[in-house]
């Protein structure tokens, strides 16, 4: 039987932040309320029984979606892959709908009960201990009826942890992807592998499946696509990209929709902790010596132990072990600066209110308040903007809920962790505040300790080599620059070179290529152009482009990997991974007061998170990339500059003009972070490169290019293969693979598809 207990408005109130023992005995009647409530959940079975009907009925609600699951994975090691494939799929679904089922039961049995509630505190509260009963029977009752007619029986019962595991860890699309790919629906195939990737991204035998699918024809970017994509990560990701750009009314409006999200996704998950079957805790099984009331306790106290993780698990990533701390107000700290630069000053005030509900003594926090007053005339206009209601509320319930639970920390032996660093100390009872202290003085420490690490390059590349090629100088190496394998090489083209490979960008080069035809990828303010060397044999096969700038094209990436590869001592091979003329224009008459950026600060091979200088490998970065290099081609323009910062993105520590022939190399892992800034006028050109220490992510196009010329009897300038094949066989100690974030220890052996290696 599956109950649930809600605090209903007309329960008594409990004032926010008061000790916990006054809070758990403020009313008589709501304490003991609460322990008959969570006794009838302990004392009754978790199992929901059907009522009688005929089996085509019972053929019809949701079965267990472990059964479905387990089914696939022997169709799928018996090589019957249609089935198979519609068993896991169905698994995936029926468990989608269990938990919308629940949701929608919960919300449509809220006012159940609601009379037999409101007796409590009339005339008749006499027997208050009976009416708490009977309202708990008829929430009991319209949960039972509800859940049952679109669930079986067997669909109620609660999963193995195997099962979490295997649905957390997006295992049925381990087995999905092979499935598709033996039943040739190519598509699905590398969808199901991108979404089983995304959280699993160290998991080398899918990204090398992930490779092979890019390559099969039909196969195109957008069969990419996550199938269990968190929205409000996505908002998170697109506000930091405005806000990066300096956009800020879409950075307000992408953060009002994050904090909207997540909020949504929390109370989601919260219900879930209501609705699903609740066991009682381990040590307080039937058989202890334990009361009724003391039960009734443990079970509400894990109950509200959920609710409060509810924020852990969706501030984690999918795919990451650590949550983002403090991710709520984080989030209200950028909607606060978003709203205030682009002039919502009554918004911004409002979201600061809110952030001071989590910390009411912040400093500037406090400081931006009274400008605010001052800003919006004096304090009787501004007093009368409060913080968003939905905040507070959130607020005023988990600071409730902690109390309950240190409460029984304190008294009752509960354990609890609090996930939150914004806990105020007068919610922790006394007796406990000082082990809390020294505990939130810890973790103060290793964030203070992990903001001044140094950082270190583990990329395997040793900046100092020599330069092979006549002419060419070092202008600026590591010590110039203020950073870990950086160098900056002068003479790498001469201005004729310069010249040709201008005149093929101004001919050759396409609007928003690379960026699915956005003109404007980065910045509304400037215009984007590319041009491949694939597309450009193509041109010169048609007779549209000089081929002899062609191939100074392709010849440019073999100059610039012969000199990077001598200069960072690379242990082992170095492959092209990709090459990219790119051209950034500045648009006529939008240049005035720009403090956007051309490209915004990033880093090559894994996400930036400059808030908590954190940087992920993991898609849709390219984590294969190991070397980066710009090779300048022109400077009559203004702005457009190189440089680097740390990883806040903020703290610039260096800066590179571009001219003819200058060429910047570094490695593209966290220890260069860098961005472009603003092209104000003119328009700026370089040829980009991206170089990987493995042969697998070589850079195909280039090959194919080489075998059109081949086709026509012409000569590409190429390394002989079999001295390429020598290079790449030594692995480094440390190459792209040991670059994959490091999984937590599972400690069993998880259900896995052998054959997830196509």
């Amino acid at each position: 039987m599956v109950f649930i207990c809600r605090h209903s408005s007309s329960s008594p109130a409990t004032a926010v932040g008061s000790a916990s023992r006054t809070m758990a005995l403020r009313s008589e009647h709501f304490t003991v309320y609460v322990a008959l409530c969570f006794l009838l959940v302990a004392l009754c079975t978790v199992t929901v029984r059907a009522s009688g009907g005929s089996g085509s009925k019972v053929l019809s609600l949701l079965q267990p979606y472990d059964f479905l699951y387990y089914s696939g994975v022997r169709a799928y090691y018996g090589e019957e892959w249609a089935k198979a494939a519609e068993l896991l799929e169905k698994s995936i679904q029926t468990k989608e709908a269990l938990l919308r089922t629940r949701r929608q039961c919960h919300d449509d049995c809220v006012a159940s009960g609601t009379k037999a509630f409101n007796k409590l505190d009339s005339e008749e509260g006499s027997m208050w201990d009976l009416w708490a009963l009977d309202w708990i029977q008829q929430k009991a009752e319209c949960l039972r009826f509800c859940i049952g007619r679109s669930v079986a029986p067997t669909g109620q019962l609660p999963v193995s942890n195997d099962i979490e595991y295997e649905f957390n860890t997006r295992n049925p699309y381990n087995f999905l992807q092979v499935t598709y790919y033996k039943l040739e629906k190519l598509k699905k195939a590398a969808s199901a592998a991108h979404t089983y990737f995304v959280a699993n991204p160290s998991h080398l035998e899918m990204r090398n499946n992930i490779e092979k699918y890019r390559r099969m024809e039909g196969v195109t970017e957008d069969d990419f696509q996550d199938r269990e994509t968190e929205k409000h990560w996505v908002l998170y990701d697109a506000a930091m990209q405005h806000e990066a750009s300096s956009d800020w009314l879409q950075a307000a409006e992408k953060w009002r929709a994050c904090v909207n999200e997540t909020l949504w996704r929390i109370d989601e998950c919260r219900v879930q902790c209501e609705v699903s079957p609740q066991l009682l805790p381990e040590d307080r099984g039937v058989d202890g010596v334990d009361g009724a009331f003391e039960k009734a306790a443990a079970l509400s106290l894990s109950l509200l132990s959920c609710r409060q993780s509810c924020v852990t698990q969706v501030a984690t990533r999918t795919g990451r072990i650590s949550a983002q701390e403090d991710f709520l107000p984080t989030q209200l700290e950028h909607l606060h600066i978003a709203q205030f630069k682009s002039g919502d000053v009554s918004g911004a005030l409002q979201t600061l209110r809110s952030f001071l509900l989590f910390y009411p003594n912040d400093r500037d926090s406090l400081d931006n308040l009274q400008l605010y007053y001052e800003t919006l005339g004096g304090d009787a206009e501004s007093h009368g903007i409060h913080p968003a209601q939905e905040i507070a509320k959130y607020v005023n319930q988990s600071l409730q809920e902690k109390s309950l639970l240190y409460f029984g920390v304190e008294n009752l032996n509960f354990t609890f962790t609090d996930p939150d660093l914004w806990t105020p100390e007068d919610v922790v009872p006394e007796s406990l505040r000082e082990n809390w202290r020294a505990e939130k003085q810890v973790i103060n420490e290793k964030i203070k300790e992990g903001d001044q690490t140094e950082e270190v390059d583990d990329s395997g590349f040793y900046a100092g080599g020599s330069v092979p090629q006549v002419g060419v100088t070092i202008t600026m190496d590591d010590d110039a620059l203020n950073g870990t394998n950086r160098v900056v090489l002068d003479g790498v083209m001469t201005e004729k070179e310069c010249d040709k490979i201008l005149q093929l960008a101004t001919v050759a080069a396409s609007l928003g290529d690379g960026y699915r035809g956005r003109r404007s990828p980065h910045t509304p303010h400037e215009t984007f152009e590319g041009l491949t060397i694939l597309r450009a044999v193509k041109l010169s096969q048609d007779g549209l482009v000089d081929q002899s700038d062609t191939r100074l094209l392709h010849e440019l990436g073999e100059r610039v990997r012969t000199l990077l590869h001598s200069y960072f001592r690379s242990p082992s091979g170095l492959f092209i991974s990709f090459t990219h003329l790119v051209c950034r224009s500045a648009t006529t008459g939008e240049q005035e007061g720009r403090m956007d950026l051309s490209h915004p600060v990033h880093v090559d091979n894994c996400l930036l998170e400059p808030e908590t200088k954190q940087c992920w490998r993991e898609p849709p970065a390219f984590i294969h990339r190991d070397l980066s290099a710009i090779l300048y081609l022109n400077d009559n323009f203004d702005g457009g500059e190189l440089f680097f910062t740390e990883r806040d993105a903020k703290t610039v520590t260096a800066r590179v003009k571009p001219s003819c022939g200058r060429l910047v190399g570094f490695s593209s892992g966290p220890v260069n972070p860098h961005g472009v800034t603003a092209v104000t006028r003119g328009r700026r050109c370089a040829l980009a490169l991206w170089f990987t220490k493995e042969k697998l992510y070589r850079d195909m196009e280039r090959e194919e290019a080489e075998a059109l010329w081949a086709a026509d009897g012409q000569s590409a300038l190429k390394k002989d293969e079999e001295e390429e094949e020598k290079e790449g066989g030594a692995t480094a100690g440390r190459n792209a693979r040991s670059h994959a974030p490091k999984e937590r220890s599972r400690g069993r052996n998880a259900v896995t598809g052998r054959k997830d290696e196509l």
